[in-house]
Formats: C-alpha cells, sequence, structure tokens
C-alpha cells in the first residue's frame, strides 16, 4: 500500500506542475500579479484536472489494451483500437471537467449560463488535440521499444539455439574420430608393434588437442596445421606411400578456423577414395587468395563404398554457419573433389559484435 501511495502522490504532483506551467505559458501576463492569480485560478484548476485524469487515464487504457492486443503482433489492431478509445475517453474526461467547473466557477462568476455551442464544444478541441498529440507520441515510443526488444529477444533466441547447436556438433566430432582411430590402432597391432607404438604415443597427443580444443569455436590456424600434421603421420604409417598429403600455407597465424575442421575433410577424402601404391590419394591444403583455405584431393572411388555417417561436410558446414555469414564451398573438378573454407578472423569479429550489441542496447 505504501508503494500504491507514493505512485498516487507522485502522478498528483506531477500533474499540479505540469497543469500549472501549461496556463502560465499560455496566459503569463495574469501572473503578473495577485488578481491575475485569482482571476486565473478556475484554468489552472481545469488544467491539472486534465493533466491528471487524461495523462494517467490514457495511460493505464494503453496498458490494458497492450496485454492483450500487443503491437508486435497485431499492430493496425493495436493502432485503430487505441485512437477509438483515446478519442472516446478523453472527450468524455474533458466534456465532465468543463460541465463541473463550469457549473460550480465558471457560471457562479459571470451570472449566466454556459451552452454546449460556445463554451463546452468550443473548449473541447485544444485540450483533446493537445491529448492526440502527446498520446500520439507517447505509443509510437511505446511500438518503437515494443519492437526494438522483441527484435533483440529474437536475435538472443537465435544466437543461444546456433550456440547450442554449433556446441553438439562439436560433440560428434570427438568419439567419431576415436572410433577411426582405435580401428587403425587395432590394425597396427597386428601388423607392427613397433609402429604401434609410435602410433599410440602419436594419438595421445592428437587426441590431447582435440580435448584442449573442446570448448573453442575456433583456432589459429597455425595449431590446426600441427594437429593435421601428427594426423598425417598416423595414417601414413598404414598407408606409407599410398597417401601423399601436401601443406601450402604462409602466414598461418594470421588466419582462424572451426577446429578439427581439416581433420574431417582429410577423414572423408581417406574413407571415401581408394589408396594404393600405384594409385596414390593425393591431397593438398593451400590458401587461395588470402581468404579461402583450399583442400583438394584426387577423385579415385572405392569399389565398395562404405557406409557414411552424415557428419562430414555437413557438420562443418553448419560450424561456419554459426561462426560468419562466409560460406564453404564445394566443388568436383576433373577429378578432384575441392573444399573451400573461409579463413576467419574471429577475435575481431566477436569485439565487434560485441560493440555493436553494447550500442544497440545503450
Amino acid at each position: 500500500m505504501r508503494i500504491f501511495y507514493r505512485k498516487v502522490f507522485s502522478a498528483v504532483a506531477i500533474s499540479v506542475l505540469i497543469g500549472v506551467l501549461i496556463v502560465v505559458l499560455m496566459t503569463p501576463r495574469f501572473f503578473t500579479s495577485w488578481e491575475g492569480i485569482v482571476k486565473v485560478w478556475p484554468s489552472v484548476l481545469m488544467s491539472i484536472l486534465y493533466t491528471f485524469a487524461l495523462g494517467e487515464g490514457n495511460g493505464w487504457l494503453n496498458s490494458y489494451l497492450n496485454r492483450y492486443v500487443r503491437w508486435i503482433d497485431q499492430p493496425v489492431k493495436r493502432l485503430i483500437l487505441g485512437i477509438v478509445v483515446m478519442f472516446l475517453y478523453s472527450g468524455a474526461v474533458i466534456l465532465l471537467i468543463e460541465f463541473v467547473v463550469g457549473k460550480l466557477v465558471w457560471e457562479t462568476r459571470c451570472q449566466c449560463t454556459l451552452t454546449w455551442d460556445d463554451y463546452y464544444l468550443k473548449n473541447l478541441y485544444l485540450p483533446l488535440a493537445i491529448t492526440v498529440v502527446i498520446t500520439t507520441f507517447l505509443s509510437s515510443r511505446k511500438f518503437l521499444f515494443e519492437w526494438r526488444r522483441s527484435a533483440i529477444e529474437a536475435e538472443r533466441f537465435k544466437n543461444d539455439y546456433l550456440a547450442s547447436q554449433y556446441q553438439s556438433l562439436k560433440d560428434q566430432v570427438n568419439p567419431h574420430f576415436l572410433f577411426n582411430s582405435l580401428n587403425t590402432l587395432t590394425y597396427l597391432v597386428y601388423e607392427d608393434q613397433d609402429q604401434a607404438a609410435q602410433f599410440v604415443k602419436k594419438l595421445s597427443e592428437v587426441y590431447r588437442y582435440v580435448l584442449d580444443t573442446r570448448e573453442r569455436e575456433a583456432v589459429a590456424l597455425d595449431e590446426e596445421l600441427a594437429f593435421v600434421r601428427s594426423y598425417v603421420f598416423l595414417q601414413k604409417i598404414r598407408f606409407e606411400t599410398a597417401l601423399q598429403v601436401e601443406i601450402v600455407v604462409p602466414n598461418e597465424k594470421s588466419y582462424q578456423i572451426p577446429p578439427l575442421a581439416l581433420q574431417m575433410l582429410l577423414e572423408n577424402a581417406i574413407k571415401h577414395n581408394e589408396l594404393s601404391d600405384e594409385r596414390p590419394l593425393r591431397i593438398s591444403i593451400s590458401v587461395e587468395d588470402e581468404v579461402y583455405l583450399v583442400v583438394e584431393n584426387s577423385v579415385q572411388p572405392k569399389e565398395v563404398r562404405e557406409a557414411s555417417s552424415g557428419i562430414g561436410l555437413a557438420n562443418i558446414q553448419a560450424r561456419y554457419a554459426y561462426l560468419t555469414e562466409k560460406e564453404v564451398t564445394v566443388t568436383r573438378e576433373n577429378q578432384h573433389f575441392i573444399v573451400k573454407l573461409p579463413l576467419l578472423r574471429i577475435e575481431r569479429e566477436r569485439v565487434s559484435s560485441k560493440a555493436t550489441t553494447m550500442s544497440t542496447e545503450s
């Protein structure tokens, strides 16, 4: 109750201040003497009543309408309802105040009877026009704030959704990579125990990288390439000269990419193509125009294709869609399969995005 009384007192105080100020601005000559103030006090009273009844009443009615007809959901309907309600309420309140003050004060002063045409309707238009202007301004402001809030909430929801999707995509990479690595290790244990020991050592280094980058959206390109070189070493233990990988990437520290993206492309190339000493699988990794990281491999499909898990390229494309508007391009030209990964500068993009968000919300 204390809060309620405080709000009422505040509304009355503001109405008195605004009501007096309006009359002073419209008829300043009456406030140069006490006699002038006595003459104009009914106008001050009416101004205060207008300010309180129209301001608080229209504000309450707008809040009531906003509960059932939101500006964002039904703007046209909300606009029409707001106009109709404002005119009906404001017109009725103005006429009521004029009638009460006119009967109790003005008719007593002039010893006459006020008529509708000469007094009540004539004095209706100015306060109604002021009410329309103020209410239009406040309604426009409310609409813009509602639209801005909805836009921010939609963007946050989108970012939260994409972040959860991105995390689920990253979580799929680790077991997929481990499963294939263990298959390779199982093969090597029976073929060459010394190589199997080297494989275990390199595998521990590789999987440490996988664990270290689990929570990261992007990694420096030189980190990813160091990981890929270790991964290639593991694969060449098994395939020897049947796998040939060339990496030509200058200025590696200037760029970033999603972690394990290169490894997945290499793994897919090895999985879906025939490898032999007579027909080695050739894979090249290079930079194009400092915009794309290009991964190209020769196409020599296996006679019996392995079942695909469906992660591969779709996973990489989905992660890039979360990080940037630049698209991953996939082409096949003259028995060559080419994937172009956009080179990112995540930290700079994140800082710019945060600055934009802070500017929008301030």
